[in-house]
């Protein structure tokens, strides 16, 4: 009764390790902890990484604040704290950003993206992937490569998606190679190898595990020795060859124990376990499976004690901050309050020692202001003074050169009336000798009155008489031509010598006319000026 009571033990127990035994405790990318942790304690660990983040960060040390950050969100996320540990990661993925560190930035976001996968998250978990993918394409490390792309294979492999990690396995298996990284290599052979096992091709499972532990014996990667022989047990198992299985699992167990490795200690025990369950050894069987349950018993509580003590710790140096950042904020509300108190007397003081010295420099300016306008307006006074006689010797100047040009014009004037008398009366003696019957004189004097006529009508004089004209009226003949284009060169002759205020017989003279052609050509010059008909032609000109 007591052996079919004990096998039904022994089978409950191995059913229940059949359903859970392909549960993992998810592991973060490898990133080692710094080689100056004090121990292996999480809570000490997570005061240890606090207290060196904060250091970093009033040093001013971005780039080792970031990696503070990322070791507590490591140890967060093994804890099965996710969203704290997504919480330290995005902290820290953004100082590595901000520090444009390309590859620290790549490498932490594959630790990020496994956290987003075993939080459920398997879309952030990839487009954390695909960013590190992108850097570590464009700084060609390989071995980052081999990394990321193992990580986004095994995600498809825990979503049974075989063929697409398979693809990405091999992928990141050349990566490795390239990249000659002998742990990255081992831990993809051994996911491959996982794949192959889960779709039941053992033989090919086993060579990959077994190439696998032969690179991680080279490195001495100890756990990860231990879990590789466990696979290769289990592949045994699988393929029915029980004894095998069994020499692999005592392997892994013995392993463990020398290393007090606990996960793989039980995990080699369930491993016996099902193996002496299926060789129908129960009482072998039972005595592991028992050790087995008894270890996850044991892990579960030390895990339970090991997240109350990191919380702990966390609330602990969360409300000892708090406190002190309170404390500070009153001693820092005192400092200013004590600070302001000192500046307000102060400028308070320096307030009314600037005001009486205004006052007084204000006196002292005016003053100065006063004594200077004064100087000023002596000054502007005899410059003023000054240039009233500058002005008034400058007038005088004028004056006397408008009088010289006026009886220069005067004296042209009266030389020119005297020249045409006598030129007309040469003219009429003249005309007299021609009307005489002699004969013989006719053709000679016609040809000295033709001469004289000639020279009537040169304009040679007039010349010089314009330049003196326009020097005594500068504008005159101007204005007159932009105004009235009309007007000819006779016409502006007849013109300044009405400006002159000329008799009429002096101006018929002067322009070898008689009276009557000089009041045709007054009356013909009034209406290209457009002037009305009793409108005086003089009082016109004058005004120009």
């Amino acid at each position: 009764m007591n052996n079919i009571l004990k096998k039904l033990i022994v089978m409950a127990v191995f059913a229940a390790f059949l359903i859970t035994g392909n549960a993992q405790v998810p592991v973060a990318v490898s990133i080692p902890f710094s080689s100056e942790q004090p121990n292996q304690q999480p809570d000490s660990n997570y005061l240890y990484w606090k207290e060196k983040s904060e250091d970093y960060h009033l040093s001013n040390n971005l780039f080792g604040e970031a990696e503070c950050l990322q070791q507590m969100g490591q140890l967060l996320y093994q804890l099965g704290n996710y969203s704290g540990a997504i919480e330290k990661l995005l902290a820290a993925h953004k100082i590595y950003a901000a520090l444009n560190n390309k590859e620290a930035q790549a490498k932490n976001g594959n630790i990020l993206g496994t956290v987003y996968y075993y939080n459920q998250q398997a879309p952030k978990a990839l487009e954390q992937f695909r960013e590190a993918l992108a850097i570590f394409s464009s700084t060609k490390n390989h071995t980052g490569l081999a990394n990321t792309y193992g990580a986004i294979g095994h995600l498809y492999e825990k979503n049974k998606l075989f063929d697409s990690a398979f693809h990405f396995q091999q992928v990141a298996l050349n990566h490795a190679l390239l990249g000659k990284d002998l742990n990255s290599q081992a831990k993809i052979y051994e996911h491959i190898g996982s794949i192959l096992e889960d779709q039941a091709r053992f033989d090919s499972a086993r060579y990959y595990f077994e190439q696998s532990l032969t690179l991680y014996k080279q490195t001495g990667n100890l756990i990860s020795r231990i879990e590789v022989i466990n696979n290769l047990g289990d592949v045994y198992q699988k393929s029915g060859d029980y004894v095998k299985g069994l020499a692999f699992a005592r392997e892994a167990m013995q392993l463990a124990l020398e290393n007090k490795a606990i996960y793989q200690l039980q995990t080699a025990y369930r491993d016996m376990g099902q193996n002496f369950a299926f060789m129908k050894r129960h009482d072998s069987a039972y005595i592991y499976l028992e050790k087995s349950r008894s270890l996850v018993q044991q892990i579960y509580t030390m895990e339970s004690s090991r997240q109350i003590a990191l919380q702990e710790t966390i609330y602990g140096t969360e409300k000892q901050h708090r406190e002190i950042e309170r404390l500070n904020a009153g001693k820092k509300i005192n400092r200013v309050l004590i600070v302001l108190g000192s500046i307000l007397i102060v400028l308070l003081c320096l307030l009314g020692a600037v005001t009486i010295s205004r006052q007084r420099l204000k006196i002292r300016n005016q003053k100065s202001i006063n004594e200077r306008n004064d100087e000023i307006y002596h000054t502007q006074k005899g410059l003023m003074e000054s240039e009233l006689k500058r002005q008034q010797l400058q007038e005088e100047n004028l004056q006397q050169q408008l009088d010289l040009k006026s009886t220069e014009l005067s004296s042209h004037i009266l030389h020119l009336i005297q020249k045409n008398q006598v030129m007309e009366d040469i003219k009429q003696g003249l005309s007299e000798i021609i009307n005489d019957d002699k004969r013989d004189q006719k053709k000679q004097v016609r040809q000295l009155l033709q001469k004289i006529n000639f020279s009537f009508s040169q304009d040679s004089y007039w010349d010089e008489f314009r330049l003196i004209f326009d020097q005594v009226h500068p504008s005159f003949f101007t204005n007159l031509t932009q105004q009235y284009s009309s007007l000819g060169a006779a016409d502006l002759r007849l013109l300044s010598l009405i400006k002159m205020n000329l008799t009429s017989a002096d101006m018929a003279t002067l322009l070898a006319i008689t009276p009557d052609s000089l009041r045709v050509n007054r009356y013909r010059i009034k209406k290209k000026l457009q002037l009305a008909q009793g409108e005086s032609l003089s009082t016109f000109i004058q005004a120009i």
